[in-house]
């Protein structure tokens, strides 16, 4: 009588990369439909499934994010509606060449960078028959990955196939128990900071993005180019302000051009939260209104 094979595991955890919010017509609860299948079908292969971003303490969730990337032993990815931040954690998981999986609905076409690695599709109507075949051969595709990926001393999620490259590592390092609940603590102290400025009325409309998505220089140009844009729009001309720089009123102009750019769409495209909006506006006007 066959038997069927159980990898032997120790709670190991299948981290999983997926929409969570509205994209590509699909809602909310598209996705959370998603994720339970994803999740049955990787507990049938004998993982806990979770989340990157999840853990069960409270962090800094983007280094929770890279820590999990990092660590998890299988990752499984849903690149369908073609997520910015999902394929920027996939392009991470894939640059630590770790066991990866990438699925996807069948009405996402495939990504030109990440096309030669095999997908699983599933239908984005979630019709039950196909579901059904499609978490067999997720259960299936799991435990041979991570089989192959022990076995196999050359194993390669990706990098290895197009050269030899040093794959990226994240550093570790001993510390005391003081030591680690004095950083927990600053780290909680940075993000209920910041999540409590994220609900302040002024960036109510404003969904946190990945912290750092752009570099400092892209961003120093495009808030100098919105407060260029600002002091010349007719709202700020025809104000009862003065617009010749003085110190007298340098207070008085900052506080409307920042008041004004609020409502410029371009700020929830480019700043992921007002701590970094705050430090390049700051930044700015040091050189343009000085």
């Amino acid at each position: 009588m066959a038997v069927e094979e159980v990898i032997p595991t120790e709670e190991l955890c299948c981290g999983l990369v997926m929409p969570i919010s509205s994209i590509d017509g699909c809602n909310e609860q598209h996705w959370s439909d998603v994720k339970e299948i994803l999740t049955e079908s990787v507990e049938s292969a004998g993982f806990k499934a979770n989340l990157v971003s999840y853990a069960d303490d409270v962090g800094i969730i983007q280094k929770r994010i890279i820590q999990n990337l990092y660590e998890n032993p299988i990752v499984v990815c849903d690149v369908s509606g073609k997520n910015p931040n999902v394929m920027f954690e996939l392009g991470m998981r894939l640059a630590f060449d770790k066991p990866t999986i990438i699925v996807k609905d069948d009405k996402t076409a495939y990504s030109f960078d990440t096309s030669p690695i095999e997908h699983l599709e599933y239908p984005r109507d979630l019709r039950f028959s196909k579901i059904v075949d499609f978490k067999e051969a997720l259960k299936e595709k799991v435990k041979a990955t991570l089989r192959k990926s022990k076995e196999d001393a050359n194993y390669t999620a990706f990098l290895k196939h197009f050269g030899t490259f040093t794959v990226a590592k994240l550093d570790t390092k001993e510390v005391s128990k003081e030591d680690f609940i004095i950083e927990e603590l600053r780290d909680l102290k940075k993000s209920v900071h910041r999540q409590t400025l994220m609900y302040n009325d002024r960036f109510h409309s404003i969904e946190p993005a990945f912290y750092g998505r752009y570099p400092s220089e892209k961003l120093y140009m495009v808030m100098k180019n919105l407060i260029k844009k600002t002091i010349n729009n007719s709202s700020l001309n025809n104000s009862s302000i003065n617009y010749s720089i003085s110190k007298k009123n340098l207070p008085e102009i900052r506080k409307k051009i920042y008041s004004q750019l609020m409502n410029d769409e371009q700020i929830q495209h480019y700043f992921s939260g007002p701590e970094e909006f705050d430090m390049v506006f700051n930044e700015v006007c040091q050189d343009l209104l000085t």
